[in-house]
């Protein structure tokens, strides 16, 4: 295992932050009522990027000061390595850059971050074998809870990218259609089993035109990404048969600031857990391509105090997200520069680490204690937060809050 790598950024070597030389995550932010500006994160500071680039000190095409990664993502794997071997050096304990550098850190605590690329696509699957085992089990039974296609193939569902929003975006409590005292009739208002999702999101960093193999899959990754797949579960259960997921998901997906780089992660991965049933060919991996990574959600009622209502871990994912961006291309599909692939639910194996309230309050029959009450679905005035990280010899790498609060629903006029 990799050791801390020491930076003059006196912040960035403390034990418990989330930024340290080790993890240089991709980000976008702005100061007052400045442009949004690429910079990487360090200890408590972000590095300008786009000054950097901008004072000649670094040259990517001018790729860095276009407020977004996706013009530096498209350069490819060979700049995305040179950018970190610079940076690490320059911010390295005993650089002689630091009178160069300096001048170019900001204190994040005074800056507001935006969505570091723009999001191209957003797919969202369905890789954690304990989520989809566990609803499974609530809708069809313990012996029929994986459909007869689930150990065999990553599923999937395109999402919407227009609803792809940066983490501390409030998020409206969506109205939508669900079943009503019977069948035949429905209703429509706001939705009142409204849920969280715990993922991790891959971001696609280069295009591909056609079927890609899992290796490929796996290089063409920039990095990853925090992501809370907000779920109407009683407009999701009127409305997904026969074609799956509409306006349940449409309402808003959170993404974290910070885009932690595959690099960052490369001394956490692990293997995909062993199959109960053999893979095709065209699905099988190299090597191993999961990562160990501790994440978590914690809930805070409004006026209250958060409880961690789940703990969990990225092993978990039956399916990685290479394999999931392989199975993607493997019907000619193009990816774009920005493609953000959801890994679907964390789920592990005991109640506390279940990542969504379907899980938690099985099914709304058991709910689960917080700060001053309880809960089965989330309400108004609730934040959710999630968090993760990979554990280095003294150092974490961290990927910060992925956060949002609910909002009441705003029901259409004519409702």
């Amino acid at each position: 295992m990799a050791k801390l790598i020491r930076s003059w950024v006196e912040s960035a070597n403390a034990p418990e932050t989330d930024f340290p030389l080790n993890n240089l995550p991709c980000g976008v932010f702005s100061v007052g009522d400045g442009p949004k500006r690429c910079g990487v994160a360090i200890g408590d500071r972000i590095l300008d990027v786009a000054a950097l680039e901008a004072a000649g000190i670094l040259s990517f095409q001018g790729a860095l000061g276009t407020g977004s990664w996706n013009a530096f993502m498209a350069l490819g794997p060979h700049s995305w390595k040179f950018l970190r071997a610079r940076l690490t050096a320059m911010l390295a304990q005993g650089s002689q850059s630091g009178s160069d550098v300096g001048p170019h850190l900001v204190p994040m605590a005074g800056a507001q971050l935006h969505l570091p690329f723009t999001v191209a696509e957003f797919t969202d699957f369905y890789a954690g074998r304990h989520h989809a085992t566990n609803v499974g089990t609530m809708f069809r039974g313990a012996e029929n809870a994986l459909p007869p296609n689930w150990l065999h193939i990553p599923i999937g569902y395109n999402g919407r990218a227009s609803s792809v929003v940066v983490s501390g975006t409030p998020v409206r409590r969506p109205c939508g259609q669900f079943k009503g005292p019977n069948d035949s009739t429905p209703r429509f208002g706001p939705s009142r089993r409204f849920d969280i999702e715990l993922e991790i999101g891959a971001v696609v960093g280069q295009a591909s035109d056609g079927p890609i193999s899992v290796a490929q899959a796996f290089e063409n990754i920039f990095g990853y990404v925090l992501l809370n797949d907000w779920s109407a579960r009683d407009i999701q259960a009127w409305e997904s048969q026969p074609l799956g997921p509409f306006q349940a998901k449409a309402t808003a997906t959170t993404i974290s600031s910070w885009i932690v780089t595959a690099a960052a992660l490369e001394p956490f991965r692990i293997p995909t857990p062993e199959r109960e049933k053999p893979l095709l060919d065209y699905l099988h991996e190299p090597g191993p391509m999961l990562y160990d990574v501790a994440i978590e959600v914690g809930l805070t009622p409004e006026g209250g105090r958060e409880t961690i209502i789940a703990r969990t871990n990225t092993r978990e994912l039956y399916y990685s997200a290479a394999q999931q961006l392989a199975h993607h291309t493997s019907s000619g599909c193009p990816m774009r520069v920005g493609d953000l692939l959801g890994s679907g639910t964390i789920s592990g194996p005991k109640r506390e680490n279940r990542g969504s309230l379907l899980e938690l309050s099985w099914g709304g029959k058991e709910p689960i204690a917080i700060d001053g009450g309880m809960r089965t679905f989330i309400e108004d005035g609730d934040t959710l937060t999630l968090r993760g990280h990979a554990q280095g010899d003294g150092y974490r790498i961290g990927f910060g809050e992925c956060s949002g609060t609910l909002l009441p629903a705003r029901e259409p006029a004519n409702a």
